[in-house]
């Protein structure tokens, strides 16, 4: 079964190694939905900072979240596969 778990707001969408056309296109809306930084970072490896805004948030940070994301996203196959 490729989505085990069904869809959740707060819950990452698993990838066990079947329908990955789907699986993107609900891993971008999960992202997108966190942090349109995150995806940014992610799709174009560009991040724009706002000046008048603090944020605690730098390229870096975004980079490891996002790594963070797409790893909890795979069953333990797939992260053998890449690891």
């Amino acid at each position: 079964m490729p989505f085990g778990e069904g869809v959740s707001f707060n819950k990452t969408p698993l990838f066990c190694g079947q329908n990955y056309p789907i699986w993107c296109i609900r891993m971008k809306f999960f992202i997108q939905s966190l942090d349109k930084d995150i995806w940014n970072v992610i799709s174009n490896n560009t991040y724009k900072h706002m000046p008048e805004i603090n944020f605690a948030s730098s390229k870096e940070h975004l980079d490891c979240i996002a790594k963070n994301i797409i790893v909890s996203a795979l069953d333990s196959d797939e992260l053998l596969k890449i690891s």
